[in-house]
């Protein structure tokens, strides 16, 4: 099985904003980073290159980046030890603190990618009912044999 995981970020200002800029003009390199990692998949990705034209919601602030991974470790290698994490550090310049989840992992069948309609589903569950195997954070972590058992790790 694969990781799946959904994340999303309400965006303080509009995507041609040059309050946004320097994250915009980085999407490409770090979009190249996770395409280039150990354990990478795939990743939602629109015409241009990356998932920002995709709206999930409402709101045409909120973006969002969706991928597949051969592992938790490597999603997290990607995260944080990579250039990724620079951007990380610098999200509350660019993006707004939400209150509910805004990312949400699960197990995927190996050959199977996901829909946006997938990852909705399963961020509107985990905010529902809080981590299970269907949908989890990094903070429980659920593993494949979880998934299969029912049972936390």
């Amino acid at each position: 099985m694969k990781l799946a995981q959904l994340n999303i970020a309400l965006a303080k200002y509009p995507l041609d904003a040059p309050e946004i800029k320097e994250f915009v003009d980085n999407l490409d390199l770090v979009n190249d980073i996770a395409e280039k990692s150990e354990g990478f998949v795939w990743r939602l990705k629109d015409e241009s290159g990356d998932a920002t034209s995709i709206q999930l919601f409402d709101d045409p602030n909120i973006i969002v980046n969706m991928s597949v991974w051969e592992s938790t470790d490597a999603l997290k290698n990607f995260m944080f030890r990579t250039g990724h994490r620079d951007f990380m550090r610098r999200k509350s310049e660019w993006f707004h603190r939400l209150a509910e989840d805004t990312y949400v992992l699960w197990w995927v069948e190996d050959e199977y990618i996901p829909t946006p309609e997938d990852a909705l589903e399963r961020l509107h569950h985990l905010r529902e009912h809080g981590d299970t195997p269907f949908a989890f954070t990094f903070k429980t972590n659920f593993t494949e044999a979880d998934l299969l058992s029912g049972s936390a790790s």
